[in-house]
Formats: structure tokens, sequence, C-alpha cells
């Protein structure tokens, strides 16, 4: 019995002396690791110091070295872009504008970086949550390409600062993904004599074209036309999605980002544009068609234009004295009240007047009430309320109201979207809408109640508030947040 106690003790001893050797051995290859670092980054401030010496005491190359292993442009080198939107578009174009060697890049975006911007938004990380886009973005540019210079704007773009902003680059990147920001950057760059690479994207789809090339004088004919020309009126507010609320595959957005950068390129590159370059024409991609892209030409500027025709009613003054209201243009302002108090109620409301109720074997005993979920399907199979109905925003708007005869007071004719439960008219049950932040639903209540589906105020419908976000605040926070 002693022998053994011996030998265990004995091989403890030795355990315990492997143990100390190995953690010294550690300490010695973090020190000989952090050594190696240092005279690596030494040696590279050597190297570029040597770059910027000629037998004069200056530079003796246009570009560093190290430039000339990443790019041979000094078109590139030179050139100052700005990015607007540092988001789902604005991060691969970025990404690949950085690596290519662009000069200056500036980048503008208020917002801060979310979980749920990490599957499209690719420079930043879950380290940066919390962070300003803009500076986590430019924090993966400067370990991609420490080269250029990086410009943060930590805002939102707005009409006044535009103009002061735009004047120190050569070309504008349209990474936004709302109408009236997008007037707003076409204006100004007509205004300044900026070209402009705008794309968009949402769901499975994405467009880009290159806007105000060749960048001519307001008035001049010969120049590229302006997001007004191709769209002279905004899209009716109830119908803009963004890709929060649309949804967005990762890839799609990611593509339309680095066209832009290619465009970006060519741009920079081309020699200089004149009457004869290509017409202008709009990029259209769709990931599950076949192909996945198709090209429209565009029309030339438009004779009566806002902004860049000689009648021209937008000028930097207008812009700068604030006289051009883009969010009353666009139509999106007073989207959150339009409905009354009484037409919308609160997750916790809801719950309090539609108790679930389960019997002892675990199974719910009360009937809820209609619930319509006015998502879109991909986002209703990812999670969805017990019992409810999905039928998408998208398509409630692509009906109208029909009328079956001419007379005025008739009800107009319903749509085949809607359930034969719910559009029957001895069904007097309440019908509540959701949909992901109490916005698509509000515009869904009004359109159920011009079909007339309240029975002329017999039957409530309604939204539930602040929609799925605030019943995962208020009743379920297990509820995934997407």
């Amino acid at each position: 019995m002693g022998n053994l106690e011996q030998t265990c003790a004995s091989l403890r001893a030795q355990i315990a002396a492997t143990e100390a050797q190995l953690e010294g051995l550690k300490r010695e290859l973090k020190i000989a690791e952090q050594a190696a670092a240092d005279v690596k980054a030494q040696d590279t401030a050597t190297i570029i110091a040597a770059d910027e010496r000629s037998e004069n005491g200056t530079r003796k190359w246009p570009l560093l070295g190290e430039e000339y292993k990443r790019s041979c442009q000094l078109k590139l080198r030179s050139a100052r872009v700005l990015i607007v939107g540092a988001g789902g578009l604005g991060c691969p174009a970025a990404l690949y504008l950085a690596g290519a060697g662009v000069g200056t890049l500036g980048l503008v975006d208020g917002d801060t970086v979310e979980n749920s911007n990490l599957h499209r938004q690719v420079l930043h990380r879950s380290k940066n949550v919390g962070k300003f886009k803009v500076d986590s973005a430019i924090e993966y540019l400067r370990e991609l390409n420490p080269h250029p210079t990086y410009v943060p704007y930590r805002a939102h773009l707005t009409p006044q600062e535009a103009p002061d902003i735009f004047k120190d680059y050569d070309l504008i990147l349209d990474c936004t993904d709302n109408p009236a920001t997008r007037y707003l950057i076409s204006d100004t760059a007509v205004l300044l004599g900026k070209p402009l690479v705008s794309a968009s994207a949402l769901r499975t789809e994405g467009q880009l074209m290159v806007l105000n090339y060749p960048p001519r004088p307001v008035g001049d004919k010969s120049g590229g036309p302006c997001y007004r020309c191709v769209f002279p009126k905004p899209p009716p507010a109830n119908s803009v999605v963004s890709c929060a609320d649309g949804g967005i595959l990762g890839p799609v957005v990611g593509t339309m980002g680095v066209l832009q950068a290619l465009e970006a390129i060519k741009v920079i590159t081309s020699p200089a544009v004149n009457s004869s370059a290509s017409p202008p024409s709009l990029l259209i991609f769709s990931a599950y068609s076949t192909p996945p892209f198709r090209t429209i030409r565009l029309r030339a500027r438009r004779a009566n234009c806002a902004v860049c025709s000689a009648d021209a009613s937008v000028t930097l003054e207008t812009l700068k004295s604030g006289s051009t209201d883009y969010v009353f243009f666009c139509g999106v302002a007073g989207l959150e009240s339009s409905l009354s108090p009484e037409e919308r109620i609160s997750p916790l409301e809801f719950r309090k007047k539609h108790p679930t109720e389960v019997s002892p074997d675990g199974d719910s005993i009360r009937k809820e009430p209609t619930i319509i979920d006015v998502r879109e399907k991909v986002q209703f199979d990812i999670c969805n309320l017990e019992n409810s109905i999905n039928i998408p925003i998208s398509t409630i708007l692509s009906s109208a109201s029909v009328s079956t005869n001419a007379d005025a007071n008739a009800q107009p004719s319903l749509p085949s979207w809607l359930p034969p439960d719910v559009a029957s008219p001895a069904s007097t049950d309440p019908i509540y809408v959701v949909c992901r932040l109490g916005n698509d639903s509000q515009i869904a209540v009004r359109r159920l109640k011009e079909l007339g589906l309240d029975l002329g105020g017999q039957r409530y419908v309604g939204d539930i508030q602040g929609g799925l976000r605030a019943w995962r605040e208020q009743i379920d926070p297990d509820w995934p947040e997407y």
C-alpha cells in the first residue's frame, strides 16, 4: 500500500513539473511571437519610408511600392468617391473600391450596426454591434488596405449638408434604400456635376443605373439622365418597402453592391466622356430568372425635368434653404398615425381582451379571433402567431376595388385572396391585422375597410400597434427578432 502511495505522489509531482514547464514554454512562445510581429512592423515601416524617399528627399514614383502590387491605376489612386449608405449595398461597394486602391473613400450613414444587419452587410462584425456603421466599415477597410484616406460622416444625409459634402468628391454612389434620399442624392449630384452610380435591391431582385453620365451642366441635353428623368414621380408611399421590412437575400444585395463598384471603376478609369458615350441603361437582376440579367435602354434627359432641364425648379439654393421638401414630395410623412386610436390595439391589450384559455390536457379551448399577418411569406414562415392567416401586403396592394355594377352604393367585389370565412357577411368576428413593425398593417386595415369587411362599422377591423416587434416586447420575449 505504501509503495502505491509513493508512486502516485511521484506521478503527481512529475505532472506538476511538466505543467510548469509547459506554461514556461507558452510564455516564451508569446514573447517570441510578439518580437517577430514588432520586427515585421518595423520592416514594413522601413519599406514604406524607403518608397517615399528618393535621392533629393521627395517621392520618386507616384505610388508606394505596395500599392503597385495592389493596383497600377493612377486614376484610381487620385479618385475621390463618396458612398452614401454603409449597409447591404455600401459594404461590398466600399470593399472592392478600397481593395482596388481608390485614393479617398467617404462614407455617409447615421445608423449603428445591429445583429440583423450581419447576414448581408459584410463589413460589419458581431463585435461592432452598436458602433456607427461608418466606423465599423472603415475599421475593416483599413485592415484590407491602409493606404486610402477614409472619411466618415456619422449622420444621415440632409439637403442642407449634401452640397457641402458632395463638392469634394468626383463620383457618388447611392447605396440607400428610401426614395426621399435617392432624389436628394441625384439632385445634388446633378447640380454639382457629379456622375452617380445608383442601385437598389429587395428580396431576390435588384436594379442598377449610372446617372448624370456624362455629367453636363443643367440644361445641356447631351448630359446623362438623372433619377428624376427616369422616375419623375415617386412610388406610392404605401408601396415602399425597405430591406428590413420586405426581406433581402444577402447575395442579391451583395451582387448589386459589387456591380456598383465595377461601374464606379469604369467611370473613374475611362477616357473623358463625350456625347457619343454608351447610351444610359437600367440593369435588372433577378436571382431566380433565366437569364438573371436583362438591360433596358433609358431615354435621354427629360425636357421638363425639375432638376436637369433648362427650366429646372430645384437648385442649390432650394436645397440649402429647405424649400425642396423630399419627405413631402415622396409622401412618406405621417404613416405612423394613418389610423385612429380606436382602430389600433396594443399586443398587451389584445391579449387581455382575448386571453388564451387552456384545458387540463393542454389543448386550447377558446377560439382565437381572426388575425391577418401581412408580412411576405418568407417572413411568415420564420415565425407567426397561432391560427393567423398570411395575406402579404404586396398581394393586398396589387388588387383594386372594382364595383360589380353601376350602383355607387354597391359593395366592391371581394378579391380572391380573401378567405371565404373572413369575407362572409355572416361573420362578425373582429379582424386584427399584424405586420413586423406596425406600418403595413395600417395600410391593410384601410384596404379591408374599403372592401367593406367592417360591415359599416358593425365589425371591428384594426391593427396590432407596433407589430410583432411590440409583441416580442410586451407578450413573448422568446419571439424571434430578425
